[in-house]
């Protein structure tokens, strides 16, 4: 395979990594022979994670709290002594329903965790990203981060946000070498869209069936796509064969043009 020990002695971050899309990244790297450091908020996740994968480090952290992000990268520092790539991948599908039935706190809070949660990760990840000779910073961002999304207004908020952040820290961060791209991801098939697709359902009130076939056939390609389709991307962007690639929206949807 390419990416097959392509990331020897590399040090790697993934937050939300101990389950979902984070867990297939998280693996992926580390078959790839990276040390990867993890971060969940559901200790739970975090001791599946050990029982299963010992060789990929666990702690316990809220990416949208300051202080348990300061911690984290003080538990990076010494279980991995710095920092070579970080994947924002923490993330909550928030609420759904038109925007006038939406609370306030629903909304703060699907911001404080897909967007601030990054600003607040990349902050302490700088420094010592410089120090790396090749550093990388992948955002997760979505389809819905360049596309409108019905219903899902502060979750496509906060990805639009993303992909702002993530152009503006490849300029800020070019001339240090620090390459900054946003993967965004269409429907991902898993238990997150599931529920999605069952909340809409119940909103408009249309059969869960009809909806269900309304997420498979927005892309092109007539599918969802996997967490490892995600993955694949992940560690292309972050290795020296994308040495050349920056402040990019990197696509991964099966070409969809509108999202339901």
């Amino acid at each position: 395979m390419w990416n097959q020990r392509l990331f020897v002695g590399k040090r790697v971050l993934v937050t939300a990594g101990a389950d979902g899309i984070g867990l297939e990244i998280a693996r992926t790297f580390a078959a790839a022979g990276a040390k990867v450091l993890v971060c969940d908020v559901q200790q739970s996740a975090l001791d599946r994670l050990a029982a299963a994968t010992p060789e990929i480090l666990g702690c316990l952290a809220d990416v949208s709290n300051e202080c348990d992000v300061s911690a984290m990268f003080d538990t990076l520092d010494q279980k991995l002594g710095g920092l070579d790539v970080l994947v924002n991948n923490a993330g909550v599908a928030g609420p759904t329903g038109g925007v006038e039935t939406l609370s306030l706190v629903d909304w703060e809070r699907t911001l404080a965790v897909n967007l601030t949660g990054q600003f607040l990760c990349v902050r302490s990840a700088i420094p010592r990203l410089r120090k790396s000779s090749d550093a990388s910073i992948i955002n997760l961002a979505s389809a819905a981060g360049h596309l409108g999304m019905p219903g899902r207004s502060p979750y496509s908020a906060s990805k639009w946000g993303v992909i702002g952040f993530t152009k503006t820290l490849a300029i800020e961060l070019g001339a240090a070498g620090i390459r900054v791209n946003a993967i965004l991801p269409g429907a991902v098939d898993g238990p997150r869209i599931r529920a999605v697709i069952a909340a809409k359902a119940e909103a408009s009130g249309l059969p869960l069936e009809e909806v269900t076939r309304a997420y498979t056939s927005q892309a092109s390609l007539g599918r969802m796509v996997t967490t490892a389709d995600i993955a694949n991307l992940v560690l292309f962007a972050a290795s020296s064969l994308a040495g050349n690639i920056s402040g990019q929206e990197l696509v991964v949807d099966g070409n969809t043009q509108a999202l339901s």
